[in-house]
């Protein structure tokens, strides 16, 4: 049994699996995960169904399917989840590596419930997410993360060293 690619620390089968096969994401966040999964497992056909009626036509398939094919897809980050009734919206962060460069996508994302389906409506930069930390800061009493044995103070963390390795 695999881990989910979303994210979540779920199985796959437990996660996304079931909304990619056509029950119907309990919310918006899991929307979201299900639609990365779908990039990830290059099941497109899901995320073009998932669009809200007034921008279905504007998927743009070609380009979606050369997303799926150029990325590896690495992680998805929720930062936020707001839902007001029949309206959300969510904030995450996708990171990837495209043309072997490290890329990291902060977006907030609308979606609408639609015959008691949530529908993605349209998403917009979030620039204020862009530079939040995604992995916990190390600190100066914990090892270094450079293998070296020393403390992180003693070794990398040390403005003082140069080269702090030899």
């Amino acid at each position: 049994m695999s881990r989910c690619p979303c994210c979540s620390g779920l199985v796959f089968d437990e996660c996304c699996a079931p909304i990619l096969a056509g029950t119907p994401a309990p919310n918006p966040e899991a929307l979201v995960r299900s639609r990365y999964t779908a990039f990830v497992k290059k099941q497109l056909d899901f995320v073009e169904r998932t669009h809200a009626s007034e921008v279905r036509d504007d998927f743009n398939r070609a380009e979606a399917e050369r997303l799926a094919d150029e990325c590896e897809w690495e992680s998805l980050r929720i930062h936020s989840s707001k839902q007001y009734g029949d309206l959300a919206e969510v904030e995450f962060i996708v990171s990837f590596r495209r043309e072997q460069k490290a890329i990291k996508g902060a977006t907030a994302s609308k979606f609408r419930r639609e015959q008691g389906q949530w529908a993605y409506v349209g998403s917009k930069p979030a620039p204020h997410l862009a530079n939040m930390r995604t992995t916990p800061k190390t600190g100066r009493n914990d090892l270094c993360d450079c293998s070296s044995g020393r403390k992180f103070k003693k070794c990398c963390g040390n403005p003082a060293k140069e080269n702090s390795h030899k």
